[in-house]
């Protein structure tokens, strides 16, 4: 190996961008509306790990699944649906949503808006500079004149257990770009990722077994897990509540896989896959070089500026916050933050308090997640339990979807549920979360009635279209007078 050549003559600009996935491009795209000067740091594939092996892969193969489940589900269309799905044709959808994970044209969008982007590993290397290290050994400093923004987002956690290399375990990366359908496949874990897997590949013809440690979507209402599970079991996944995985062997690389349960019972596979957490991916990116811990998660204030660093000039946007490793919150993290990279940098006073241009208080109050399983789940805000646990009074409201005849007409026996959870004090909406076919597309419109607090009074005149899934709002604002009526 080649010793690593000196760096070259330091480059100056005013942002500095670790990472280009969709939240580093997106701190980037406002910084430079700003008019500042950005250079985009990227070791892998311009646009992340979500355009290559998440978010856009892991949809375009589900999208054929629910689709087939949906039509099942209305007679006249069920009866057109005969045979499996063309697992080819599914993994060719999939490689053109990634492009064939060739980035030349998200590299091209990064120097249509005017950033420089630099190909390697970036490090801290001190207060505003980077080190950029790329496949040749040849490193190059740049230097930030107002701002360094890590969005390096972060990476599968595989359990330490006896015979885990030996075994090669799939993460996300591998549930997302394989072409070939494993006829056994066991998902360790059962938060989204887990259950998206195992609703991917059992469509596609895997027989899959989810080992679960205690419930599905934990962060969620509780009967979103419940739903969801049964809607596995009924695809026919093999679905165990209160399994864990203690060891593994793999003797043969071209062979199965055999886990050892806790209960001393053994499951063969073809392939393993484990989505049991994320850790940050900052293990290497120099956070020592400004006073802080390599591979921890970093602390932010409501603009995503890093705390415990002297200087206003180190942000932290995505997954690397902890706050919510969701690229729609990342994205509108990396827009806030690089508004107020932009102000601070003019000398303008912050908009920072509490739903202010240059705050992230979504973060906080109206985060919105969905899960593209059958049926699918979605949730905003807060759960019934944190709202009570944060202080509020709180009280609930719950329907069946069949409540709506939208839903009826939606499929044949439509089957979900829908949860708000009312703030008595003030009748605003805290959280809501909706789990059935389609629930995907509502939650825009009870994201906008959490983040904009919108009076119960109010929304009930927001008239949902007939006949539309979409009346279940109709029907959850009625039972909620109803039950304020009698309490």
């Amino acid at each position: 190996m080649s010793e690593p050549q000196a760096p070259r003559e330091a480059s100056v600009h005013d942002v500095i961008v670790l990472g280009a996935g969709p939240v580093g491009q997106n701190v980037a795209d406002h910084a430079r509306a700003a008019g500042l000067s950005v250079a985009v740091v990227e070791r892998e594939l311009v646009g992340g790990e979500c355009s290559y092996w998440a978010c856009v892969p892991s949809k375009a193969l589900l999208r054929p699944v629910l689709v087939v489940a949906d039509a099942r589900r209305v007679d006249g269309a069920r009866q057109a649906v005969t045979g499996r799905l063309d697992t080819g044709g599914v993994f060719a959808r999939r490689d053109r949503y990634v492009a064939d994970w060739d980035d030349s044209g998200q590299a091209r969008w990064v120097k249509s808006i005017g950033a420089d982007l630099f190909r390697g590993h970036g490090r801290l290397d001190g207060p505003r500079r980077v080190t950029v290290t790329g496949d040749d050994g040849a490193r190059q400093t740049l230097t930030a004149r107002h701002a360094v923004a890590v969005a390096t987002g972060s990476l599968p956690v595989v359990p330490d257990l006896p015979g885990i290399e030996e075994a090669r375990p799939w993460t996300n990366r591998q549930g997302t770009d394989s072409s070939t359908v494993p006829a056994r496949l066991v998902v360790v874990g059962g938060g989204g990722v887990g259950v998206e897997m195992a609703t991917l590949w059992q469509g596609l013809g895997s027989r899959v077994t989810l080992l679960v440690r205690r419930r599905l979507l934990p962060r969620m209402e509780p009967f979103a897990g419940e739903l969801v599970a049964d809607g596995l079991r009924k695809a026919g996944v093999d679905v165990r509540i209160g399994a864990q995985v203690t060891a593994l062997r793999r003797p043969d690389p071209a062979g199965p896989v055999t886990l050892t349960l806790d209960d001393g019972g053994e499951l063969e596979a073809d392939e393993v896959l484990f989505a049991t957490g994320r850790t940050p991916a900052t293990h290497d990116i120099g956070l020592d070089t400004v006073g802080l811990t390599p591979g921890s998660w970093l602390d932010v204030d409501t603009t995503c500026l890093v705390q415990g660093v002297e200087g206003e000039w180190l942000y932290a946007l995505g997954d690397v916050n902890h706050r919510a490793l969701l690229t729609h919150q990342g994205k509108y993290q990396g827009r806030t933050a690089g508004d107020a990279i932009g102000t601070r940098a003019a000398g303008r006073p912050l908009d920072d308090g509490a739903w202010g241009d240059h705050a992230t208080t979504a973060d906080q109050h109206a985060v919105a997640q969905v899960f593209f399983t059958d049926p699918e789940a979605g949730a905003v805000g807060l759960t019934a339990e944190q709202a009570a646990a944060a202080g509020h009074r709180v009280q609930t409201v719950d329907l069946d979807f069949n409540a709506a005849q939208g839903a009826n007409l939606y499929a044949d026996g439509y089957q979900g549920h829908a949860r708000l959870v009312v703030d008595r004090d003030r009748e605003v909406l805290l959280g809501v979360t909706f789990v059935g076919s389609g629930v995907s597309e509502l939650l825009h419109s009870a994201t906008i009635a959490v983040a904009g607090e919108v009076p119960l009074k109010r929304l009930r005149h927001a008239i949902a279209p007939f006949p539309t899934v979409s009346e279940i709002w109709l029907f959850l604002l009625a039972a909620y007078q109803r039950e304020k009526a009698v309490s």
